[in-house]
């Protein structure tokens, strides 16, 4: 697990460190920074980690851009030799499809090669609006999410107008959508209304045992209790909560009641 420094980091110029076993991205990496990122002063770059833990450990930086996989160990290696996280990350990474759901779940930003300049620019504009302690919350989210064996996602972020919650994703029973809102229904009664659509929720959980049985509605497979024919046909949760089924979704929905049932 990371170690979290909460201390709050301003919205000023950003003290960067580019951390990249190749040569190419750095260059192009500080080419862009230049060009598209007037809020950004480099103050080093490293190659490797080792170098890395090196270059932070004498600039105190406020941003790292930090590749994934480098040749004497990962990104990660780096962040668990550091006892005080007080800064924020990007990573930058190749196409990897588990990491990058992680990543999604966590809320922590990722780039992948070759670099887009538009979105190193919006990644760095958001790293210096966030608040430290709410970062170091989207990583703990990220550390969890990053031992997961396969595709299961454990920790999602879920952030509200008011406050970010870490929520085990097991706990989240079913979503319903309002509008560009989505009001997340957990386990335990609570509510948590969200400023993103069902469709992002939908492809974000759809490989976590999660169905979108209706236009307006996602559930969690794990907390379905019965399928019932009145009323057009409707699902009712281990909580009592009813649930409408789309038409064209109950053949559907009936077959993957009999993979459950396996």
């Amino acid at each position: 697990m990371f170690n979290f420094n909460s201390t709050f980091i301003s919205n000023s110029m950003l003290k960067t460190i580019i951390i990249d076993d190749e040569a190419h991205v750095r260059e192009t990496l500080k080419r862009f920074l230049k060009k598209y990122c007037p809020q950004v002063q480099l103050v080093a770059e490293a190659e490797s980690v080792v170098t890395g833990l090196k270059a932070i450990t004498r600039h105190h930086p406020d941003l790292i851009l930090l590749d994934i996989k480098m040749d004497d160990g990962t990104g990660f290696d780096l962040l668990e030799a550091i006892d005080n996280i007080d800064f924020k990350i990007i990573f930058i990474t190749a196409y990897e499809q588990y990491a990058i759901k992680a990543f999604k779940f966590s809320a922590v930003d990722y780039i992948l090669k070759p670099v887009n300049p538009e979105e190193l620019a919006e990644a760095v504009q958001r790293a210096g609006e966030v608040q430290q302690e709410e970062y170091n919350t989207r990583l703990e989210a990220l550390a969890e999410n990053m031992k997961e064996e396969g595709h299961q996602q454990k920790k999602i972020i879920l952030k509200t107008l008011e406050n970010i919650y870490l929520m085990d994703v097991k706990d989240i029973t079913y979503c319903e959508s309002d509008g560009c809102y989505t009001k997340m229904n957990t386990a335990d009664g609570e509510m948590i209304i969200v400023s993103k659509t069902l469709k992002e929720y939908d492809e974000l959980l759809k490989d976590q045992g999660f169905y979108r049985i209706h236009k307006s509605y996602l559930i969690n497979l794990k907390y379905i209790k019965r399928f019932e024919k009145q009323d057009g046909g409707y699902v009712v949760l281990s909580g009592d909560e009813k649930i409408p089924v789309a038409s064209r979704k109950k053949e559907e929905l009936l077959g993957l009641f009999e993979k459950l049932a396996d």
